[in-house]
């Protein structure tokens, strides 16, 4: 987990959708669900970020949501998947991150959670259970959580 930075770093966090749920895991450090994602190392690029962090928490393969889009292959660049948003927001008071936030289709819900990675809970949520308030979701959450599911309920 490098800090680029005192002030401000890049992170990357992916919403993964699994048939008809969207799985968020509750922070160990905050208490809150949130999705799965982590700093951006410094050799790597946002994408690749987003595939560590899952892999390294969760142990899922997961396949980063690109739509229709048709990215050029050239060996002199790597295109990038643009992200669903982006945000900037607080960590503490002396701290912000700036985060790319992907979807991703994960071909099982079987996952395998890291011992260096901390987890009170993960959860596989529907629609409806996201906008249950026993859960509290935070409102960015809740909405990138339910966009997700719209957005790849057809992709296979």
């Amino acid at each position: 987990m490098p800090h680029i930075h005192d002030k401000i770093d890049f992170t990357s966090e992916v919403f993964i959708v699994y048939k008809n749920s969207v799985l968020l895991r509750k922070h160990d450090k905050y208490g809150i669900w949130l999705s799965v994602g982590g700093h951006i190392e410094l050799d790597e690029d946002p994408v690749e970020a987003a595939i560590r962090e899952v892999k390294e928490e969760i142990g899922l393969d997961v396949e980063i949501y690109s739509g229709d889009l048709d990215l050029p292959k050239d060996l002199d660049y790597k295109e990038l998947i643009p992200p669903q948003f982006m945000n900037r927001h607080r960590i503490n008071s002396n701290h912000e991150h700036i985060t790319f936030v992907y979807f991703a289709k994960s071909k099982t819900d079987k996952l395998n959670l890291s011992e260096e990675e901390k987890t009170e809970a993960c959860k596989w949520f529907t629609i409806e259970e996201l906008n249950d308030p026993k859960y509290n979701l935070k409102l960015n959450v809740k909405k990138y959580a339910e966009a997700a599911l719209i957005k790849l309920k057809d992709v296979n």
